[in-house]
C-alpha cells in the first residue's frame, strides 16, 4: 500500500482479527479500537486516526452485514485491501488442560466455524460479544473450565495459554479488509494490477442491469464482485456494489464505465488501489 499511517482505527477490542489486520498491514502504526463500524469511520473523519481498517467479506460467511451500505456515505475512500487468514485457537487460563474445558466462548460466527472440534471434545459453545472480548472475559473470569476461541494475538494480550491451534473446520477461512482514507488518492496507472471499486443505481427501465453489465463483457473487463442491497427503506431502490480488475484510465475499463453511466442514475467510484499479493498467491 502507498500509505504510511501512524494510527489505524478498527472495530472491536485489542486482539480482534481486525487488530491483527492492522498489525500485519501497518506494523509501525498505533491501532485504535472502536466499538462500532460507525465509530471507526468517525475516528478517521475527525482526525483521531489516519486510516480505517474495515472487514467487508469472509470466504466462509460472505459479506459483513451493513458494511456496504456504510461505505458510500462514509466520506472515506478505499486506498488498499488486506487479507487475514482466520486461524481459530482454543485458549484458557494458564495451567488448564484441554480435557478440563467444558465450555468455549466466542462470537457466534466463530463458534460456527469450528463445530467439529467442539463436538469431538464435548465442549459446549457460549456466545460472546466478539472474539477478543471473549478472551478478555475468560481471563477475568473466576472459572477454569471455560475457554475462548480467538486469535493467538488475543491470547498474548490477555495472558491466556493456547490449548489447540487452528481448529477451524474450513482451512481456507479468510477475511478481506478494506483500508479507508479521508483523502482520495487514485494511484497512477502503470504495470501493477489494480482494483476499481464503485457503487451504482440502475435506471428504472427494462433490462437496465443486463445492459449496464454488457459494457464490461464486451470490453473484456473482469468483474470480481457484484452485490446488491436495498437503500432508503425501499423495495424498488437497489444499489449495486462492484469490484473490477483494472484502472479507470485503462481504455477498456474507461469504455465500460462510460457505457455503465448511460444506464445508471448514480455512479460513484469508492476507490482505485493495487490488488493485494494474496490474490496472486491464494
Amino acid at each position: 500500500m502507498n500509505t504510511s499511517p501512524t494510527t489505524v482505527a478498527f472495530q472491536g477490542v485489542l486482539g480482534a482479527y481486525s487488530h491483527q489486520a492492522c498489525r500485519e498491514a501497518f506494523p509501525d502504526a498505533k491501532a485504535i479500537a472502536c466499538n462500532t463500524f460507525e465509530a471507526v469511520i468517525a475516528a478517521v473523519r475527525n482526525g483521531k486516526a489516519d486510516i480505517a481498517m474495515l472487514p467487508v467479506e469472509n470466504s466462509t460467511y460472505g459479506r459483513v452485514a451493513d458494511i456496504h451500505s456504510l461505505l458510500p456515505e462514509s466520506g472515506l475512500h478505499i486506498v488498499g485491501e488486506h487479507f487475514v487468514r482466520v486461524h481459530i485457537n482454543l485458549m484458557a487460563k494458564k495451567g488448564v488442560k484441554l480435557d478440563e474445558i467444558k465450555t468455549a466462548m466466542s462470537h457466534t460466527v466463530l463458534l460456527g466455524q469450528c463445530r467439529k472440534f467442539l463436538k469431538d471434545h464435548d465442549i459446549a459453545p457460549i456466545t460472546g460479544a466478539d472474539t477478543a472480548g471473549s478472551a478478555q472475559a475468560v481471563a477475568a473470569s473466576g472459572t477454569t473450565d471455560m475457554g475462548a476461541l480467538a486469535s493467538e494475538m488475543a491470547a498474548d494480550i490477555y495472558g491466556l495459554e493456547v490449548l489447540a491451534y487452528h481448529i477451524e473446520d474450513n482451512h481456507h477461512n479468510t477475511t478481506r479488509f478494506l483500508v479507508m482514507s479521508p483523502e482520495q488518492n487514485f494511484p497512477d496507472n502503470g504495470n501493477d494490477e489494480f482494483i476499481t471499486t464503485f457503487v451504482f443505481r440502475v435506471r428504472n427501465i427494462p433490462a437496465a442491469l443486463y445492459k449496464a453489465m454488457g459494457g464490461f463483457a464486451t470490453n473484456g473487463v473482469n468483474m470480481v464482485k457484484l452485490e446488491s442491497y436495498m437503500i432508503e427503506g425501499s423495495f424498488t431502490a437497489t444499489q449495486f456494489y462492484a469490484d473490477v480488475i483494472g484502472h479507470p484510465e485503462d481504455p477498456a475499463l474507461k469504455r465500460a464505465l462510460e457505457e455503465l453511466e448511460y444506464f445508471t442514475d448514480n455512479l460513484d467510484i469508492l476507490g482505485v488501489y493495487k490488488t493485494d499479493v494474496f490474490r496472486q498467491t491464494a
